[in-house]
Protein backbone atom coordinates (compact mmCIF):
# COMPACT_ATOMS: atom_id res chain seq x y z
CA UNK A 1 0.00 0.00 0.00
CA UNK A 2 1.61 3.31 -0.51
CA UNK A 3 0.47 6.84 0.46
CA UNK A 4 -1.61 7.63 -2.82
CA UNK A 5 -3.83 4.42 -2.23
CA UNK A 6 -5.23 5.69 1.32
CA UNK A 7 -8.99 6.85 1.26
CA UNK A 8 -11.53 7.02 3.23
CA UNK A 9 -13.82 4.57 4.48
CA UNK A 10 -16.79 4.32 2.53
CA UNK A 11 -19.51 6.47 3.86
CA UNK A 12 -17.05 8.23 6.52
CA UNK A 13 -17.04 11.47 4.50
CA UNK A 14 -21.12 12.47 3.78
CA UNK A 15 -22.21 15.61 1.69
CA UNK A 16 -23.42 18.59 3.59
CA UNK A 17 -27.54 18.76 4.22
CA UNK A 18 -28.67 21.84 2.58
CA UNK A 19 -31.56 22.91 4.00
CA UNK A 20 -34.31 25.70 3.30
CA UNK A 21 -34.44 24.77 -0.25
CA UNK A 22 -38.14 23.53 -0.25
CA UNK A 23 -40.38 21.38 1.04
CA UNK A 24 -39.11 18.50 -1.61
CA UNK A 25 -35.39 18.78 -0.90
CA UNK A 26 -36.19 17.25 2.37
CA UNK A 27 -35.02 20.10 4.81
CA UNK A 28 -37.23 22.91 3.94
CA UNK A 29 -40.23 24.99 6.10
CA UNK A 30 -38.40 25.65 9.20
CA UNK A 31 -35.13 24.10 8.28
CA UNK A 32 -34.60 22.09 10.98
CA UNK A 33 -34.85 25.26 13.21
CA UNK A 34 -38.01 23.89 15.24
CA UNK A 35 -40.98 26.55 15.46
CA UNK A 36 -40.74 30.21 16.85
CA UNK A 37 -38.18 31.64 19.29
CA UNK A 38 -34.74 33.48 19.05
CA UNK A 39 -33.20 30.47 17.54
CA UNK A 40 -35.52 29.81 14.91
CA UNK A 41 -35.13 33.63 13.33
CA UNK A 42 -31.69 35.19 13.12
CA UNK A 43 -28.27 34.53 14.91
CA UNK A 44 -28.28 36.37 18.58
CA UNK A 45 -25.00 38.48 19.67
CA UNK A 46 -21.87 36.41 21.23
CA UNK A 47 -22.41 39.11 24.05
CA UNK A 48 -26.43 38.20 25.11
CA UNK A 49 -26.87 36.57 28.16
CA UNK A 50 -30.64 35.80 28.35
CA UNK A 51 -31.48 39.21 30.25
CA UNK A 52 -28.54 39.26 32.59
CA UNK A 53 -26.03 41.75 33.08
CA UNK A 54 -23.34 41.34 30.18
CA UNK A 55 -19.77 40.38 31.34
CA UNK A 56 -18.93 43.85 29.16
CA UNK A 57 -21.17 45.88 31.40
CA UNK A 58 -20.26 43.75 34.63
CA UNK A 59 -16.62 45.07 34.58
CA UNK A 60 -15.54 48.34 35.19
CA UNK A 61 -13.56 50.55 32.39
CA UNK A 62 -9.97 50.59 32.59
CA UNK A 63 -8.42 54.13 33.29
CA UNK A 64 -5.70 55.60 31.73
CA UNK A 65 -4.07 55.22 28.49
CA UNK A 66 -0.47 53.20 27.71
CA UNK A 67 1.22 55.15 24.40
CA UNK A 68 1.87 52.77 21.51
CA UNK A 69 4.92 53.60 20.12
CA UNK A 70 6.33 55.14 24.07
CA UNK A 71 10.31 55.13 24.52
CA UNK A 72 11.53 52.64 27.33
CA UNK A 73 14.62 53.36 29.01
CA UNK A 74 16.78 50.67 30.75
CA UNK A 75 18.00 52.83 33.93
CA UNK A 76 20.96 52.91 35.53
CA UNK A 77 21.83 55.27 38.52
CA UNK A 78 25.37 56.52 39.74
CA UNK A 79 25.56 54.31 42.51
CA UNK A 80 25.86 51.13 40.15
CA UNK A 81 28.24 53.31 38.27
CA UNK A 82 31.10 53.87 40.98
CA UNK A 83 31.12 50.26 41.27
CA UNK A 84 32.70 49.90 37.69
CA UNK A 85 36.18 49.47 37.49
CA UNK A 86 36.98 51.23 33.76
CA UNK A 87 36.93 55.42 33.36
CA UNK A 88 35.19 55.17 30.02
CA UNK A 89 31.54 53.34 30.54
CA UNK A 90 29.44 53.05 27.42
CA UNK A 91 26.74 50.20 26.72
CA UNK A 92 29.03 47.47 26.09
CA UNK A 93 30.27 48.02 29.69
CA UNK A 94 27.08 48.27 31.22
CA UNK A 95 26.11 45.06 29.86
CA UNK A 96 29.02 43.03 30.99
CA UNK A 97 28.33 44.09 33.87
CA UNK A 98 24.71 42.65 33.76
CA UNK A 99 22.99 46.44 34.46
CA UNK A 100 21.49 46.23 31.12
CA UNK A 101 19.93 42.98 30.46
CA UNK A 102 18.19 43.20 26.44
CA UNK A 103 20.77 44.13 23.90
CA UNK A 104 18.14 46.33 22.12
CA UNK A 105 17.25 48.55 25.43
CA UNK A 106 18.14 52.09 25.14
CA UNK A 107 19.82 53.38 28.33
CA UNK A 108 19.12 56.39 30.70
CA UNK A 109 21.77 57.31 33.51
CA UNK A 110 19.69 58.55 36.80
CA UNK A 111 21.43 60.68 39.37
CA UNK A 112 20.74 58.83 42.72
CA UNK A 113 23.46 57.94 44.50
CA UNK A 114 26.84 59.93 44.32
CA UNK A 115 30.06 59.53 42.23
CA UNK A 116 33.10 60.48 43.39
CA UNK A 117 35.73 60.17 40.41
CA UNK A 118 36.13 61.37 36.71
CA UNK A 119 34.48 59.06 34.13
CA UNK A 120 33.21 59.19 30.50
CA UNK A 121 29.71 57.58 29.80
CA UNK A 122 28.31 57.20 27.11
CA UNK A 123 23.94 56.41 27.32
CA UNK A 124 20.70 57.74 25.11
CA UNK A 125 19.69 59.62 27.91
CA UNK A 126 20.87 61.67 31.20
CA UNK A 127 18.84 62.84 34.13
CA UNK A 128 19.72 66.53 34.87
CA UNK A 129 20.72 65.41 38.09
CA UNK A 130 23.29 62.83 36.80
CA UNK A 131 25.08 64.91 34.71
CA UNK A 132 25.57 67.75 36.91
CA UNK A 133 27.30 64.85 39.46
CA UNK A 134 29.57 63.62 36.56
CA UNK A 135 30.40 66.94 35.52
CA UNK A 136 31.24 68.37 39.27
CA UNK A 137 33.65 65.08 39.44
CA UNK A 138 35.44 66.00 36.51
CA UNK A 139 33.96 63.32 34.45
CA UNK A 140 31.94 63.38 30.90
CA UNK A 141 28.85 63.06 29.23
CA UNK A 142 27.98 61.44 25.66
CA UNK A 143 24.78 61.14 24.67
CA UNK A 144 24.13 58.49 22.00
CA UNK A 145 21.42 58.58 18.85
CA UNK A 146 19.36 55.39 19.49
CA UNK A 147 19.37 52.83 16.34
CA UNK A 148 16.23 52.07 14.59
CA UNK A 149 16.48 48.53 15.92
CA UNK A 150 16.85 49.74 19.40
CA UNK A 151 13.38 51.64 19.63
CA UNK A 152 10.42 49.55 20.98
Amino acid sequence: MKPHDLAPAPGAHRKRKRVGRGISAGGGKTAGRGTKGTKARSSVSAAFEGGQMPLVRRLPKLKGFKPPHETVYGVVNLDSLRELAPSEIGPAELRTAGLIKKRSELIKVLGRGDIDRSVSVRAHAFSESAVAKIEAAGGSVEVLHPSVEAKR
